[in-house]
């Protein structure tokens, strides 16, 4: 098991577009796994590789209370959105402690990929299709925030920098 260092937000790394996966081979299912892991421990529902640092369209999500419905989305698509919609309050791994309503389709239908390279399609409502969406979206170099008005982007970008700069004095004084 390895853990993945998640990026924060405002980090500029987080707005870069993710390439297609074009090689399913054993570097992707470890990838997958370190996610995996990294994703559990944070806690977190959901997890885009642009999250970790690596630009390629992978995404693994596990909506369920028992963490065993992992499902594992590569080269991932909406194939199809619901014209109603749903305000959802989002948090994101990238912007601890931060939740704020997002407006979305409230149901979708993706396919995908899974890390064996055959080719799916999930239909979702509720938790599920938000994840789906949100984590679609880091491919695309979007952050939840970005959704937000700019007066509340710009408090929760001032409040992570703050609280890394806070971290980093921490570390120099402990070591």
């Amino acid at each position: 098991m390895s853990l993945l260092p998640i990026l924060r937000y405002p980090d500029p790394r987080l707005h870069k577009i993710a390439k297609s996966v074009s090689v399913f081979d054993a570097r992707l299912k470890q990838l997958v796994a370190d996610m995996t892991d990294t994703m559990y421990d944070a806690p977190g529902v959901g997890l885009a590789a642009s999250q970790v640092d690596v630009h390629e369209r992978i995404i693994v999500i596990d909506t369920s209370e028992t963490r065993s419905d992992l499902k594992v989305f590569v080269n991932p698509e909406l194939v199809w959105t619901s014209e109603e919609r749903i305000v959802y309050d989002e948090g994101c791994l990238s912007v601890p402690g931060i939740y704020d309503g997002v407006e979305r389709p409230a149901r979708v239908k993706a396919r995908a990929f899974d890390a064996d390279g055959v080719v799916f399609e999930v239909e979702a409502d509720g938790l599920l299709a938000v994840c789906i969406q949100h984590e679609m979206d880091h491919l695309m170099g979007k952050v939840f925030v970005d959704y937000l008005s700019p007066l509340k982007r710009n408090r929760i970008k001032a409040k992570m920098l703050k609280e890394e700069r806070e971290l980093n004095r921490e570390r120099s004084r402990t070591g």
